[in-house]
């Protein structure tokens, strides 16, 4: 599964808002690897499994510090095109959300693109952090984190959206390793003075989802 939460958390009590729970929901065409990480995340290991129809849900608990436990409801939502209607009933007054990618599947990178967008736009997620998974890293012909990136137009998303890229693969971390995997807010961030700021230290558990190290 790679490194717990706890490997990444400075000991601070503030680097996580104080809460017990955390609501998030992982989003993602068809067939980008959302069930196998919901599991893996779940159980530690991979499974077996099949194409979801609805949705799955688990609660994960991950421990932070020495003396606190954050439990996650993570909810994986099918990504077949009649169902990414839906998607934004899962999202509505979420903490957080994570879009997979198939990182193989260059042809696909377009449709992503228009839906990563159009589910962070809506009404009820501005100011929702994203975390960006570029999925299957281990396969020879997986595109580049940074590739994905420029393909996402991840640098047009809404100023109000704190995201992450991060790379994820069956068979390595997925460690940030640049630019283009790094935290990233607009640069306009700094004309927005505390109301921006504030936003930020209230979305700062989104680099800490390194229990989302694959």
């Amino acid at each position: 599964m790679g490194n717990q939460l706890t490997d990444m958390a400075p000991n601070t009590p503030s680097f996580l808002p104080n809460f017990q729970s955390l609501h998030v929901v992982v989003i993602g065409l068809d067939s980008a690897g959302k069930t196998s990480l919901l599991y893996r995340l779940k159980l530690k290991e991979f499974v077996k499994t099949i194409p979801t129809k609805g949705f799955n849900t688990e609660k994960i608990k991950v421990p932070v510090g020495a003396s606190r436990t954050i439990n996650f409801q993570v909810w994986d939502v099918g990504g077949q095109e009649k169902l990414r209607p839906l998607w934004k009933s899962y999202t509505r007054r979420t903490d957080g959300m994570v879009f997979v990618v198939d990182s193989t599947e260059l042809e696909r990178m377009e449709e992503a693109k228009v839906e990563l967008h159009k589910i962070t736009r809506t009404s009820e997620n501005q100011g929702v952090p994203v975390l960006i998974l570029a999925n299957k890293q281990d396969l020879d012909s997986a595109l580049s984190v940074s590739e994905v990136e420029k393909l996402l137009s991840v640098h047009e998303l809404s100023m109000y959206t704190l995201h992450h890229v991060q790379s994820c693969s069956r068979g390595r971390s997925g460690t940030p390793a640049g630019p283009g995997e790094t935290l990233r807010d607009d640069p306009q961030e700094e004309e927005d003075g505390e109301a921006q700021q504030e936003q930020k230290e209230m979305n700062s558990w989104l680099p800490a989802v390194d229990i989302i190290h694959c």
